[in-house]
């Protein structure tokens, strides 16, 4: 079994910055994506950025230059850093790992608990 635990929300003024963590554990083979996702009230779900196995970094048109991904595979763990926070960035931010417990074993998506960020105008 993988858990996916998220750290790092709060309230901060706009302007503010904040950072969130991410980390799997649990049975591990590999990870593939790590991403993080947020939902606003009344809305859907959205990806906000994405880090692959092998460097490649992928980001919502609304938060390039604003937000960093980063990894530590070796920890199993990804970071968003949040700067310039904009109060339409308040959200429940959820992270993912597509993990593989085993070496012949299928990718398997796990979802965290989501962190929730205010940014307050």
């Amino acid at each position: 079994q993988v858990r996916v635990v998220e750290s790092g929300g709060g309230l901060v003024q706009a302007g503010g910055s904040l950072r969130l963590s991410c980390a799997a554990f649990g049975s591990i083979f590999s990870i593939n994506a790590m991403g993080w996702y947020r939902q606003a009230p009344g809305k859907q779900r959205e990806l906000v950025a994405v880090s692959i196995s092998g460097g490649n970094t992928d980001y919502a048109d609304s938060v390039k230059g604003r937000f960093t991904i980063s990894r530590d595979n070796a920890k199993n763990t990804v970071y968003l850093q949040m700067n310039s926070l904009k109060p339409e960035d308040t959200a429940d931010y959820y992270c993912n790992a597509d993990v593989r417990a085993g070496r012949w074993s299928s990718l398997r998506t796990y979802w965290g608990q989501g962190t929730q960020v205010t940014v307050s105008s």
